[in-house]
């Protein structure tokens, strides 16, 4: 049992050092954060005010996940930082906001924003529909989605405008995750790149809720990607 325990222990600090995010959203309280509502968690020294901002700024974003899906099957905790120290202690780097393991999404000071946060959420929405099948779509159409679902107007228009679109593709988009980091790494506006292909897609069907619905039931029917999305 003593044995056990310490290769148990062990297999803790591996997993903190080795990635600090997972550590850090499985039990933000052991990085010092505090739990502010059902899922949402914090810096201790966080106010009143900020609190409540980012309890709002929750809601705000679930809606927007559900209004896109038709509901929200995922539950990701929020995991919040308001200054740049927290967000490094819990591991996170240049970016605003990430997803965590399909189950968790971590902000920086910089992506306290309803977009930004619903963009995140997407993508655990998407992954959680699609199980298994996730593997199936590539990573330009993935981030686009979360754009379009979290009306993240960093990288599109305004709903109801004629085309959404911000800057239109001149080629290819990166297909896999490692393509992907370097392309947006070189030039950020690949993310409004592939929002305009997805928010075109879209466009061409009764709705953004059918086409993703339709979609997500294609895919973990064995049907192949490329033939869904044409």
């Amino acid at each position: 049992m003593v044995v056990l325990l310490g290769v148990a222990a062990a297999l803790v600090v591996v997993v903190v050092a080795a990635f600090p995010p997972v550590a850090a959203t499985t039990c933000p309280r052991c990085f010092g954060m505090s739990e502010v509502a059902p899922g949402i968690h914090t810096t201790a020294a966080a106010g009143p005010e900020q609190v409540r901002d980012l309890t709002d700024l929750v809601a705000q974003a679930r809606q927007r996940v559900a209004d896109f899906y038709g509901d929200q099957q995922s539950s990701p905790t929020v995991v919040a930082c308001f200054d740049d120290a927290c967000y490094e202690r819990i591991g996170g780097g240049g970016e605003r906001g990430v997803a965590v393991l399909n189950r968790a999404v971590m902000l920086s000071p910089r992506g306290i924003d309803a977009g930004i946060l619903a963009h995140e959420m997407s993508h655990v929405e998407l992954h959680t529909r699609l199980g298994g099948a996730r593997s199936e779509v590539p990573q330009w159409f993935d981030e686009g989605l979360a754009v379009v679902a979290g009306d993240d107007r960093r990288y599109i228009a305004a709903p109801g405008s004629a085309d959404r679109c911000l800057v239109r593709p001149d080629g290819p988009l990166p297909a896999s995750l490692d393509e992907w980091l370097e392309a947006a790494d070189a030039d950020v506006d690949v993310y409004a790149e592939a929002a305009c292909e997805v928010s075109r897609w879209l466009a061409g069907h009764e709705s953004p809720r059918a086409a993703t619905t339709q979609l997500v039931a294609g895919l973990r029917s064995g049907e192949d990607f490329a033939d869904l999305v044409r």
